[in-house]
């Protein structure tokens, strides 16, 4: 990595051209400082497959971006678009975001200054740098959003906003593209950097803003489907690293039955019975309270989809 880095920041977007835009443009005016960390940077945007004229707009605005090269494949989801991104990348480092991520100014510099601190204090390239990601539903302004309890995240690795030095990821053997519903992909791919010894160091100067639609009750379906996925995923995950370890992230335990179960009353708090409440939270103004509310019964479809995926394998073998 030498003592700067040139940074390639590796975005799969699907369908997200108007959040996008919020996006590239934050990378576009970064801020970078007088240490000199940062000797230059792309933005590598792979576009997977949208049908939302992403790549329209991007060919009639480009000159608005110039740090962007955008490449596309069909949809094939997110672990292969940022595969496709390292491939094409030009830069010793990579960085993930995901293309509803608006960052402050100094995102770039506080990532560099972390990486090149920690590369002298290891003697060593043997980690990654990890950002924080703060929610926020706030489309208007983003990064008005104050930091919340609920935005910490206790994960290795993942790819909301993390920095690494790309020839780890060649050597870790890239995405499992097998992974095609959602979940679990990145998390995958930290369980084999954490065999090859990298470390974690948290840098939470470089801050994002993970934008995502207020919580209405019209999404319910699909944040039902999406954690029925996540339960089929990880177990694919487990099959791939059958550890406690990862049946603990999986929440494929006596104990997540146990607390999830309990917690939705066996199913009896559900997306129909806690509708009024969920509303009249939302009509009240607080979306992201509803939102947490609802986790109840949506870990519990979580952990009901694992299980019935788990049986199914072993029926299967």
């Amino acid at each position: 990595m030498g003592e700067t880095v040139f940074f390639s920041v590796v975005i799969p977007t699907y369908n997200r051209q108007s959040i996008l835009e919020k996006c590239l443009r934050a990378l576009e005016v970064q801020e970078l400082g007088t240490s000199n960390a940062v000797s230059g940077y792309e933005i590598v945007l792979v576009d997977d497959g949208s049908t939302d004229g992403t790549l329209e707009w991007l060919a009639a605005h480009k000159d608005e971006f110039p740090h962007v090269r955008w490449f596309q494949q069909d949809h094939a989801g997110p672990a292969a678009a940022r595969n496709l991104g390292i491939e094409k990348a030009l830069g010793d480092t990579i960085i993930f975001i995901d293309s509803d991520l608006v960052v402050l100014k100094n995102f770039l510099q506080a990532h560099a200054d972390a990486l090149v601190q920690v590369k002298k204090q290891f003697n060593s390239d043997r980690f990654f740098t990890y950002g924080a990601v703060i929610n926020t539903c706030n489309f208007d302004n983003p990064t008005a959003e104050p930091y919340k309890i609920t935005d910490f995240s206790a994960a290795f690795f993942a790819t909301g906003n993390v920095a690494i030095p790309k020839h780890w990821l060649e050597k870790a053997g890239l995405f499992d593209t097998s992974f095609q519903l959602y979940g679990w992909e990145d998390l995958e791919l930290g369980v084999r950097l954490k065999q090859l010894g990298l470390k974690l160091i948290k840098c939470p100067e470089a801050v994002g803003y993970h934008w995502h639609p207020a919580f209405k009750l019209e999404q319910i379906s699909s944040l039902i489907e999406k954690e029925i996925q996540r339960g089929r995923m990880g177990v694919l995950f487990y099959q791939k690293h059958p550890t406690w370890e990862v049946k603990m992230m999986i929440q494929m335990t006596w104990f997540h039955r146990l607390l999830w179960g309990i917690l939705s009353l066996n199913g009896s708090l559900n997306e129909k019975t806690m509708a009024p409440l969920l509303q009249w939270l939302i009509n009240l103004g607080k979306p992201q309270l509803a939102l947490e509310i609802a986790r109840i019964f949506l870990n519990w479809y979580n952990v009901k989809g694992v299980y019935e995926a788990y049986s199914q394998v072993q029926k299967a073998s």
